[in-house]
């Protein structure tokens, strides 16, 4: 379907948005939304449409600051970009909250077939792995399917080896191949390690067939032997299978060189709009500060920056404020554990009845085409109301079940309603985690629509002067 369905046809210029309407007013019974809050969205969605806002936030951040792993000095740029950013773009506070993380560093890594049929391989470092000594190490592969056949292979069978886990994963839009092949990722050096092997690489969690491995975080267990992990790009993952499947012994040399700097400082960088007549209830747009260093991480996570930012500085240019705030968090170390949520989320349990509901955009840039809530049954009227909006953008609404973005998960588990707005992830594990994350990949008019559905989502919630959260949180009407 092409993008340019839409497009509006005309601009709307954002200072003139007002709630005022001639169209007449309903009552709002607390579970309806009137029909000047509607049009105004819908104004705000159309002009969304029309704005560049998005993907100028995002060429400044990939361009200014580029690579940002938590705890590096590209994060602590990032953090003072994004303030900085806040403020430019005219919202009405800006603030950071200091979290604390451990800090970890990519140095080199090399790796290569050396038996029977030697050859260079293209690895890169799971994050937080431990490196090798500098003159790496080179073992015999035992090659397992699974993560779930490793953890199944009896005490001892990896012996002085290095384990090759070559379990591949699944394209589809709604990224579900993700989670059945991550898990030898994150668990991979731990079993690895409990059967004795001195190494273990991964075929790299993506669906892409470039010779480029993808990163992402792994973990240790106290007690467990800590031994290097590496992801192998997806071509070279081939090239291993294939000489193993021909019988004979591979010998492989991987070298490592990794750094631990302990725990630092990082930081949640935060930009509010306020609200009108309840500042103190705010509605949550999210996304992650941090990225991945092998790319400029424009996909994971610049453009949920952008579009939560650009989303924000449209409310925030309208003559006249919703109700409630809108408060945009770039969260800090999303990658490496989600730091940054789960600190954000313990230092604001006091207020989260003031934590009116949460969305995310933490999957790239691509189409939103469907609209998912996890609230009271009181609030579907409203919700119902909000996806009418959505509807003319291609996105559908799919259920009161939605899950929330990783960062939100604090919140949502502290008792914050959460929405989804779905992004299609069709072609998002092929730049996942790698160096091919660049702002070239971003398509501007899909960034438009997805800022789009975050302006009519953030600015109708703050409206809607019911509650949305299932469980009690102390809020009352």
């Amino acid at each position: 379907m092409p993008i340019s369905r839409y497009l509006s046809s005309s601009f709307v210029a954002i200072a003139m948005l007002t709630t005022a309407t001639t169209l007449p007013v309903l009552a709002n019974d607390h579970n309806t939304l009137n029909q000047g809050d509607l049009r105004t969205a819908e104004k705000l969605r159309d002009a969304a449409l029309e704005a560049n806002s998005a993907y100028g936030i995002l060429e400044s951040l990939t361009t200014e600051v580029g690579p940002r792993l938590a705890g590096s000095e590209g994060d602590r740029r990032a953090i003072a970009w994004a303030s900085a950013k806040f403020k430019e773009l005219g919202f009405d506070r800006v603030w950071t909250e200091t979290i604390t993380i451990p800090a970890w560093e990519r140095i080199s890594a090399s790796a290569a077939t050396t038996a029977p049929w030697p050859q260079p391989m293209q690895i890169t470092s799971l994050g937080h792995s431990v490196g090798t000594d500098a003159d790496g190490i080179e073992a015999e592969i035992i090659h397992f399917a699974t993560l779930a056949d490793l953890m199944d292979a009896p005490a001892g069978a990896a012996e002085g080896k290095i384990v090759y886990i070559s379990n591949r994963m699944n394209r589809a839009q709604d990224g579900s191949g993700y989670g059945p092949a991550v898990a030898a990722r994150g668990a991979g050096a731990v079993e690895a390690a409990k059967k004795g092997a001195v190494a273990v690489l991964i075929r790299s969690i993506g669906t892409d067939s470039h010779r480029v491995p993808h990163t992402g975080m792994m973990r240790y267990a106290e007690g467990v032997t800590k031994i290097p992990a590496a992801a192998l790009s997806n071509p070279d993952a081939d090239i291993l299978s294939a000489q193993i499947e021909r019988g004979q012994p591979v010998r492989f040399h991987i070298n490592m060189q990794n750094a631990f700097h302990g725990m630092v400082e990082s930081a949640n960088v935060i930009g509010e709009v306020t609200g009108s007549e309840r500042p103190d209830e705010v509605i949550v747009l999210g996304s992650h500060l941090d990225s991945w260093d092998l790319g400029t991480g424009a996909i994971d996570d610049g453009a949920g920056v952008a579009i939560t930012m650009a989303a924000g500085e449209m409310i925030a240019n309208m003559s006249e404020r919703p109700a409630r705030s809108i408060r945009v968090i770039a969260f800090g170390a999303e990658e490496i554990g989600l730091w940054g949520g789960r600190q954000y989320a313990d230092a604001h349990v006091a207020e989260i009845d003031k934590h009116i509901i949460g969305a995310e955009s933490d999957f790239g840039g691509d189409l939103i085409y469907g609209f998912a809530v996890n609230v009271r049954e009181e609030a579907l009227p409203v919700v119902a109301q909000i996806a009418g909006v959505l509807k003319p953008l291609g996105i559908d609404f799919s259920g009161n079940d939605a899950g929330g973005g990783p960062d939100i998960q604090g919140l949502k588990s502290k008792g914050m309603a959460v929405a989804n707005l779905y992004q299609d992830g069709t072609r998002y594990f092929d730049l996942h985690h790698t160096a091919d994350d660049t702002f070239d990949k971003i398509d501007e008019a899909q960034l438009r629509q997805n800022v789009a559905a975050y302006v009519a989502f953030g600015y109708l919630a703050a409206q809607y002067e019911g509650l949305f959260a299932r469980q009690n949180t102390g809020q009352t009407e």
